[in-house]
């Protein structure tokens, strides 16, 4: 039996093991980022009030990713790193993880300067970029050079913490209006579709499992985590969704940014006037799991790839990071660099995950045929 803990034919040690019911923690804080701030606007402008029904069929989808994931991983008893190289051989493959490793700082990059934008528009309009970025780098080397227990433990606040909030979403259905959602499916199946497309991309994050895989104690054992992980990101969406819908009117959605933020200027307390403000620091928590976990994966690739020092990695990562990030300093610059990473994420999560599935099928088979073959001669 697998105990989960080899990559290939090396064993990784017990004490760098985490056990795998905490891969519902690690699908679901990286699922639950920034995206959930303002994924309505793209929903809506697709599928209208039927957005939650998109929400709903973008989380059917990528559940069946997952499974797609577990195959792959189950099969080549390793990481992606592994993965490329059994199917594709040593050279493409290491290409391919290379492309995958950047695709990763890509990610870490997109969630730290969205909420330092966030920031910035929402608390203090004066702060510079380079500040809060010095910052960042410094606590992030800390958690990430920790080791992957370290970032799993941010992981499991990341999604803890943030949960005692997501009750006070529910306030503003005061003023709800349910006729909004009906009927229901007053759209084609096509525009709802293109509604699931834009939420995909609100839902990135769970392919990082294919890095950390080998970290999982008995990990062939722990997709019914990872799916039950990915089931809450589903419903929290969804709920999110439907509040926004019978809250918002459809035109208020296709002119507000962050719908989501902007539902708790609902919120009023008594010793507290401008409660979003807790929000967008709580929020705080709830996105370190991204960009830890993305930092962690990709310098993961670069070790596995050059076989260089892990650490060493990260800081060449974290560069790579800061230099992006000075790159983005307007708003129409982070969203064309948003929708670049989120198309390659949907590309390589929704596309080039099942061809892998497709790809490492036929070269097992040709594999034992050959073998088989061999054998009876």
């Amino acid at each position: 039996m697998n105990n989960g803990s080899t990559i290939g034919d090396k064993p990784i040690k017990e004490q760098y093991l985490v056990s795998g019911f905490l891969v519902l923690f690690l699908i679901h804080s990286t699922q639950i980022g920034v995206g959930v701030l303002s994924f309505q606007r793209a929903v809506v402008k697709s599928a209208g009030y039927d957005g939650w029904i998109s929400v709903l069929l973008a989380g059917v989808v990528v559940s069946i990713i997952i499974s797609c994931m577990y195959i792959l991983l189950k099969r080549a008893n390793g990481d992606l790193i592994t993965i490329h190289r059994q199917i594709f051989g040593k050279w493409i493959g290491n290409g391919l993880s290379i492309l995958i490793g950047v695709y990763f700082i890509g990610l870490s990059v997109l969630v730290l300067r969205s909420y330092i934008e966030i920031v910035q528009v929402w608390i203090f309009p004066d702060l510079p970029t380079w500040v809060a970025l010095f910052f960042a780098v410094l606590f992030f080397y800390y958690v990430v050079a920790g080791g992957f227990r370290t970032v799993v433990g941010l992981a499991f606040l990341g999604v803890v913490i943030p949960s005692l909030l997501f009750p006070l979403l529910l306030l503003p259905l005061e003023y709800a209006h349910f006729l909004n959602i009906l009927p229901i499916w007053k759209h084609p199946l096509t525009d709802i579709a293109l509604g699931a497309r834009e939420t995909t991309l609100s839902f990135l994050g769970f392919e990082l499992l294919l890095m950390y895989y080998p970290f999982l104690k008995q990990n062939e054992y722990t997709q019914k985590w990872a799916q039950l992980g990915a089931v809450f990101t589903t419903i929290t969406y969804t709920i999110i969704m439907v509040v926004s819908l019978v809250f918002y009117s459809e035109e208020q959605l296709n002119r507000t940014i962050w719908a989501t933020l902007t539902l708790f200027k609902v919120i009023e307390l008594p010793f507290l006037e401008r409660f979003e403000y807790i929000g967008i620091s709580i929020w705080l928590i709830l996105i370190t799991p991204n960009i830890a976990l993305s930092l962690w994966a990709a310098s993961r690739c670069a070790k596995r790839v050059f076989h260089m020092n892990q650490r060493l990695a990260l800081v060449l990562a974290l560069i790579i990071v800061v230099i992006t990030v000075f790159f983005l300093p307007t708003r129409q610059e982070i969203n064309l660099f948003n929708e670049w990473v989120g198309m390659v994420g949907f590309y390589i999560c929704f596309i080039y995950i099942p061809l892998l599935v497709l790809l490492q099928t036929i070269v097992l088979k040709v594999r034992r045929n050959k073998h088989g073959q061999t054998m009876d001669v």
